[in-house]
């Protein structure tokens, strides 16, 4: 490119060398400003990233309501981590890491850290990286390095552990990539329908001057980034609003993000149509995003359209190279920076977004206020989401929710965040942590977390998941049988009984290692700072007024200092970097509810977090460090393995792989909202996990020999079922459930379902197959 003459400038003549050598810089600075308005009015760089970590569909155990019955076999639709970076363009930079995942865990942190150095050396670290998950309890367990969130897995999970670990380091790097010069706004507003207290008991033992300070008894605020890209316009948005993820109950099998990964979905497909809709790539036949994008209405009449159909039968199972797999539609778009949206977790400990409260099964009637039982049972007592009894449609309507206003507040925002990028980050051992309280006449007093241990009541489960046998929520004496099988566990000692009181211990976890730590003691805390923007990255689930006291304390500490005024948004990120469980008021404790029988650490969990998230946050401000001599334990290599692998798959004799076992019906024709299935025989889905593919697809006839992938496994209207004949049996099944979008273009369709099966001797083979095709109108 010619450089403009100007920029050459000649200290010649009788003028001033001093005075042209001015003039000449002061023109150069003016062109660069002109030249590049983008990168000097952008005081952050802005990449975004999103990866598959969907883990293995089959024979393992789902991570959330500890229940052995709840074995993954086929997909609502995919997990995935998304990534944003935040950099100043000469300063610091943060990651933040939303996982499609019940929680974070410590051993996944540290791998993913571990990737990062090795990629970027001392870049990216555990200072400025943060990894949150949304809670839900439809994904693939065994993740965890401590026993006790492994025991109904069978003990640590390889594939479960390795595909979320790849996904993270996959979107990360993603987000580095696409770091480009951009903005970023902050808005915030009520969302009243999208959760309940499920303790109201406890909560109403907080003090009532407390509770007269807020409207409910359940955060309805969401807070939302939106980040826009200086060339390209807004590339994403992340949000943190606080409900559970258990719209799907301890009984449903098929994975799936439950209500927030839902609403990701939803937002990311509206902001393919409705956010800079100019940019979009060319759409082809080969390279599909929605075939209602590629294909107009037919203008063949429905008899037309049936005879052609009716040429198209079941194709039989082929072998395929790996290679041929599909990619998701999504995904096999190119050239097209991805829009990723977030819903991220915050204070849910007591928050259900099973709406319509809880009910006794038998009866029909509310449950007991204070236990959660029916009758004396806890097994009875269930809450209702809004799609009840239909636990699909509840996670519909809740995701859908909190998409609307996801996207009220994405159209809206307009307080651009400005100011520098910084975080603090530190570990402390809860088990036994000094902590400063007041006591009742005004003075201080030094109290002490205890080691690690779950009460009664955690057994008894909650309304969104009940427990079993005779334990019930508000048990601050517990059971003398149970007491006796607890012993023969591990007896705890008067000390540890002394601090957890009026907790009655069940698991004494802290002080169990055999074979290695039942629970975890050294836990990390982190805040990160964007702007007006501060994120409290905490290892466990707050409830509502857990989270209110710590936020207030620390937005106290940030806006006493010269840097922050009294606008300032401090979220509570939940779940993040490790897991600790649940984290209550001192007065919730006192109620021995499941979230007061889940906080660990003993009745002044909460004030120890208070305590050092405030000398965190002292430190970020005085522009400190927060050094520490502890590390949490790495335990990989001492994990174990007890869930057997794929030995081999079969088919029926004369049966290939692929091949339909139960076909769509001859000459059908289904309209919008109809329900399509096909039944394929298949093999195991451990076998490949086609990350960052599919394992079922639609496909819609476009022309007369042209076939165009529609919708995958990641499409709410297209479930994956797996299932086999027996428990042991080495056959199994493939059911294709497509539920007709409403937005679907009339036409021809077909199922096709891809696989990998392994043979008893030589390598994993792939195949696919096709259901007879049918029409749509």
């Amino acid at each position: 490119m010619e450089t403009p003459s100007f920029s050459r400038c000649q200290l010649h003549g009788s003028a001033s060398p001093m005075i042209s050598w001015r003039l000449c810089l002061f023109l150069l600075l003016v062109l660069q400003s002109f030249c590049s308005p983008a990168l000097s009015a952008s005081p952050y760089l802005v990449g975004m990233g999103s990866y598959d970590i969907t883990g293995p569909a089959a024979d393992v155990n789902m991570m959330g309501y500890a229940s052995s019955d709840q074995i993954a076999a086929g997909i609502h639709f995919r997990l995935k981590a998304r990534a944003f970076i935040i950099a100043e363009p000469d300063g610091k930079r943060v990651v933040f890491v939303n996982l499609d995942a019940c929680m974070a865990s410590q051993l996944v942190t540290i791998k993913v850290l571990e990737r990062l150095k090795a990629r970027y050396g001392d870049l990216y670290n555990e200072n400025n990286v943060a990894i949150s998950g949304i809670h839900t309890h439809a994904g693939p367990g065994g993740y965890l390095q401590y026993v006790v969130y492994i025991v109904t897995s069978l003990g640590f999970v390889r594939q479960s552990f390795d595909v979320i670990v790849d996904g993270i380091e996959q979107s990360i790097v993603e987000a580095h990539n696409n770091l480009r010069p951009g903005k970023i706004y902050v808005n915030k507003g009520d969302l009243l329908d999208a959760g309940v207290n499920r303790s109201p008991s406890a909560y109403l033992n907080n003090p009532a001057e407390e509770r007269s300070k807020y409207q409910y008894n359940v955060d309805k605020e969401m807070t939302l980034v939106k980040f826009v890209d200086n060339g390209l316009g807004p590339i994403g948005s992340f949000n943190w609003f606080a409900t559970h993820g258990t719209s799907m109950s301890r009984t449903n099998s098929l994975i799936s993000g439950d209500n927030k990964g839902a609403a990701a979905r939803f937002m990311e497909d509206w902001a393919e149509k409705n956010v800079n809709p100019n940019q979009a790539a060319h759409v082809s036949s080969e390279n599909p995003r929605r075939v209602s994008a590629l294909i107009s209405e037919p203008n063949e009449t429905s008899d037309d359209l049936i005879r052609l159909a009716s040429s198209y039968k079941a194709s039989g199972g082929r072998e395929i190279p790996s290679s041929s797999i599909t990619r998701r539609v999504r995904s096999a778009q190119e050239n097209k920076l991805k829009f990723v949206s977030a819903f991220c977790q915050s204070n849910c400990g007591d928050v259900s977004p099973n709406v319509l409260g809880a009910f006794c099964i038998d009866t029909g009637l509310p449950c007991d206020f204070n236990h959660s039982t029916c009758n004396g049972k806890n097994e009875l007592c269930y809450g209702r989401g809004p799609g009840y009894p239909d636990e699909f449609e509840s996670t519909r309507i809740i995701g859908n929710r909190q998409f609307l206003k996801a996207v009220d507040l994405f159209n809206s925002a307009s307080e651009e965040i400005q100011g520098k990028v910084d975080y603090r980050h530190t570990y402390l051992d809860f088990s036994q942590l000094k902590v400063n309280v007041p006591t009742s006449t005004g003075g201080q007093q030094v109290v002490q977390t205890c080691p690690a241990a779950m009460g009664f009541a955690f057994a008894a489960g909650t309304t969104d998941g009940p427990g079993a046998f005779d334990f019930k929520q508000g048990d601050n004496k517990g059971n003398p049988f149970w007491k006796l099988v607890r012993n023969v566990i591990r007896a705890p000692g008067p000390e540890q009984v002394k601090c957890q009181a009026p907790k009655p211990i069940l698991l004494d976890t802290g002080e169990m290692k055999v074979p290695y730590d039942w629970a975890p003691a050294i836990l990390p805390i982190q805040i990160i700072r964007i702007g007006q923007l501060v994120i409290l990255c905490v290892p466990g689930e707050f409830t509502t007024m857990a989270g209110r006291r710590l936020r207030d304390a620390v937005k106290n500490v940030l806006t006493d200092s010269d840097q922050f005024d009294n606008n300032i948004h401090v979220v509570l990120a939940g779940l993040t970097n490790t897991y600790s469980q649940y984290i209550t008021t001192f007065e919730e404790y006192q109620m021995q509810r499941y979230e007061g029988a889940s906080t660990l650490y003993g009745p002044h969990t909460l004030s120890a977090y208070i305590q050092e998230f405030q000398r965190l946050a002292t430190a970020m401000v005085s522009n400190k460090d927060a050094p520490t001599n502890l590390q949490p334990p790495d335990l990989l290599n001492r994990q174990i393995e007890l869930l057997p692998g794929v030995i081999a798959d079969q088919a029926p004799p004369g049966v290939t792989f692929g091949d339909i076992s139960s076909d769509v019906p001859a000459n059908s024709t289904f309209r919008k909202a109809s329900i399509v299935n096909a039944t394929f025989y298949s093999a195991c889905p451990r076998n490949d996990l086609l990350t960052d593919g599919t394992f079922a697809l639609v496909e819609k006839l476009d022309g007369t020999d042209n076939w165009v992938p529609a919708y995958d496994d990641d499409d709410w209207s297209l479930r994956f079922i797996w299932s086999r004949p027996a428990k042991l049996s080495p056959r199994s099944f493939a059911t294709l459930e497509w539920t007709i979008p409403e937005d679907a273009p009339s036409g021809v369709y077909r199922l096709r379902h891809f696989g990998a099966s392994k043979p008893l001797i030589g390598s994993i083979k792939y195949f696919t197959g096709t259901s007879s095709a049918f029409v749509v109108r």
